[in-house]
């Protein structure tokens, strides 16, 4: 049977599904790849050829199907029968089957985000009333991920599903925001991690998503969610001075912490924090010494910088245990509030207080074990286990010192708005009371 006439006997086997209401019956057939082949002979009444129309679909949807397969396969064949059985001589019947395909990582565990925090992260979005296309049109977002023209529409008017989304999302506009989320062509909530991962990067890409600190907030939202899952989202590159993230499977805990001090350099804006980054996520295993060493000019970095756009000055040359205490002392680390009737304050306090000293404690190891040091034959350094602990604690110095920066700002910038608003009525009835 020529490719051209079995294309359009498929064309009304899937008109008349569609039209009996057999709409699962229909979308799987639009999804599969058909291929019709000779099974059999039957020497009885003349003899008859016996054909199979084999719908081939992706494994994991029919794994999916369970029960459901024998009963669509029946709908299906009976069809069939109808536009393709054209005299006595032939027999046909429709089989579905999983589609065989290469998939060079299938003895690597896949990547697993359970249901529930697919919902929390669906929900935040829907809490916090963000547009998962950002500013681009929903065929425009989906397109950078899917091939829309090569999946069926569920509008019988037309052929692929950019028609049907164009369709209901603009025309129409009779399909709500987050549709997405329910469709199972897109399977987000139940469908392979990967592909929900790739959905939450293209969230927050730079043509997606400009706005860099909507971007940041969303991917910290996301990694909150996603940290129980071993998984996060990490910058891999900048576009037009914005990073572009992708999903990666946390490691060992030098590999989170070089993920989250690239949050904090992002937070501050710094620039050249990124370099040390960088270095200090090339050292941890390779250079433990080098690694202990990057890891105090991170903090150093991290101080200078928020000293700076606090406007508070600073000596040149002032060490490690100045810059901490100048930081302490303009953000309030070691808050005056907590009074000793406080229940816990003296805990609280020691806290404080002691992650503050972690940079002193960075500066002396640096000192003993760490770059920049002669050492004589007999030395031996630390291995990366040390290493990793130096960064862990000075990336929370530097998490916790940047958290509290943010705040401050966020608190001084509503109360100087609050005092803006305020002064305006004053303003306008002076202005009035001129003329």
């Amino acid at each position: 049977m020529a490719g051209q006439d079995n294309e359009a006997y498929l064309a009304s086997v899937e008109a008349m599904l569609a039209a009996e209401g057999m709409a699962e019956a229909a979308e799987l057939l639009r999804e599969a790849d058909a291929d019709v082949v000779e099974t059999g002979y039957d020497n009885w009444n003349g003899g008859t050829r016996l054909y199979t129309v084999f719908l081939s679909i992706d494994p994991a949807s029919f794994g999916r199907l369970g029960a459901k397969c024998a009963t669509l396969e029946e709908q299906i064949t009976a069809r069939v029968k109808l536009v393709y059985e054209q005299d006595d001589n032939s027999w046909f019947s429709a089989a579905i089957r999983p589609r065989i395909q290469p998939r060079p990582d299938w003895r690597t565990a896949p990547a697993a985000v359970s249901r529930r925090v697919r919902r929390n992260i669906i929900d935040g979005l829907k809490v916090d009333n963000i547009a998962w296309m950002g500013t681009l049109e929903d065929v425009e977002f989906l397109q950078r991920l899917w091939d829309l023209e090569a999946m069926p529409s569920t509008d019988s008017r037309y052929k692929d599903a950019a028609g049907d989304i164009w369709q209901h999302r603009w025309n129409n506009h009779d399909w709500d925001d987050d549709w997405i989320f329910e469709d199972k062509r897109f399977d987000l909530i139940d469908g392979p991690a990967d592909r929900f991962l790739a959905f939450l990067a293209e969230t927050v890409h730079p043509v997606v998503r400009p706005d860099r600190n909507q971007s940041l907030e969303m991917v910290r939202a996301f990694n909150d969610q996603l940290r129980t899952e071993g998984w996060m989202l990490v910058e891999v590159e900048k576009i037009a001075g914005r990073p572009r993230f992708v999903a990666q499977a946390i490691g060992e805990i030098g590999g989170r912490s070089v993920l989250r001090a690239r949050s904090v350099a992002d937070a501050l804006d710094a620039a050249w924090m990124q370099k040390e980054i960088e270095r200090l996520e090339n050292a941890v295993d390779r250079d433990p010494a080098l690694a202990i060493g990057t890891a105090k000019e991170l903090v150093e970095s991290c101080c200078k910088t928020v000293l700076t756009k606090r406007g508070v000055s600073y000596a040149s040359g002032a060490d490690l245990p100045t810059l901490t205490k100048l930081v302490a002392k303009e953000l309030g680390l070691v808050p005056d509030g907590i009074t000793d009737a406080t229940k816990g304050a003296e805990t609280i306090k020691l806290i404080l207080r002691n992650l503050a000293a972690l940079t002193q404690y960075l500066a002396e190891l640096r000192g003993l074990y760490g770059s920049g040091h002669g050492r004589e034959g007999s030395h031996r350094g630390l291995q990366p286990r040390h290493a990793r602990l130096a960064v862990g604690a000075a990336v929370s110095f530097i998490d916790f010192v940047t958290e509290t920066f943010r705040e401050r700002q966020f608190r001084e910038d509503a109360v100087g708005a609050q005092s803006t608003d305020l002064a305006a009525p004053a303003a306008a009835t002076k202005n009035l009371g001129r003329k």
